[in-house]
């Protein structure tokens, strides 16, 4: 008996397998992970072509929109009909009226600005007040409904848009007017409020915009021609020129 006992005891019966999980895991992934192979990309992927394209038949439209209606009256309904899709499909783009409306002032934003660092950037005053002057004429031209738009926020106290304008467009104000101010030194044009300049440019160019109409009836037109708007940019040119021409100022 005792020695049953003991060869019980000195050769133990072996471990069943133990069975895997329902779930089907094993050591698998923790091997993965041990070797650094991530299965999720947390890098954000570009925008589609198509998904670009639709935006910009958006933002277009909404463009129109605002600068008929204003923020206010423009609806989500109504731009997303006029280009032929439902509400529900334009948040999926845009997540609502006000990120759409930044949108389209950020686009009409940008735009002016390139001009403005263009300016900072030359070494010839005229010929790039010439640039500058030809180019605000030529977006109230082609685009004058991002020009009304922008008006149309500023006329109201620049409510939903004023710290952007206070934080894009003063240090670029800055470098313009510090761009004349050494041209002045250097005695290439005459000394004046280069700030105030600044503004008599953007308030006449984007007249022609905002405008438009008004101007094209007195003219007994149904709108401007381009003769019109070099009309225009010739005598805003002599006179900003004539203005900044040594010795024209004390």
């Amino acid at each position: 008996m005792t020695d049953a006992r003991q060869s019980k005891t000195d050769h133990p019966a072996p471990r069943r397998p133990t069975k895997q999980r329902a779930t089907g895991s094993s050591t698998a992934p923790a091997t993965t992970k041990a070797v650094g192979v991530v299965t999720d990309d947390p890098s954000p992927r570009a925008p589609t072509a198509s998904r670009l394209l639709k935006e910009q038949g958006i933002l277009v439209e909404a463009e129109n929109h605002f600068a008929q209606f204003g923020f206010e009256g423009a609806s989500l309904e109504n731009i997303a009909a006029a280009i032929g899709i439902s509400r529900h499909n334009l948040l999926y783009y845009f997540p609502n009226k006000e990120a759409l409306y930044q949108r389209v002032l950020d686009d009409v934003l940008t735009q002016w600005l390139a001009g403005m660092e263009d300016l900072s950037h030359s070494d010839d005053p005229q010929q790039a007040l010439r640039r500058y002057i030809r180019a605000k004429l030529q977006y109230s031209r082609v685009r004058p409904q991002g020009a009304k738009v922008f008006s149309k926020e500023v006329i109201a106290g620049a409510p939903r848009y004023g710290q952007a304008i206070t934080d894009r467009v003063g240090p670029l104000l800055k470098t313009e007017v510090r761009t004349f101010e050494r041209w002045a030194r250097e005695g290439r044009i005459a000394k004046v409020n280069f700030t105030h300049l600044m503004f008599i440019i953007w308030s006449v160019t984007q007249a022609y915009a905002e405008q438009e109409a008004q101007f094209a009836l007195l003219l007994g037109k149904p709108a401007l021609t381009e003769r019109d708007y070099d009309k225009a940019e010739e005598l805003i040119v002599r006179m900003v020129l004539s203005a900044l021409a040594p010795g024209a100022v004390d």
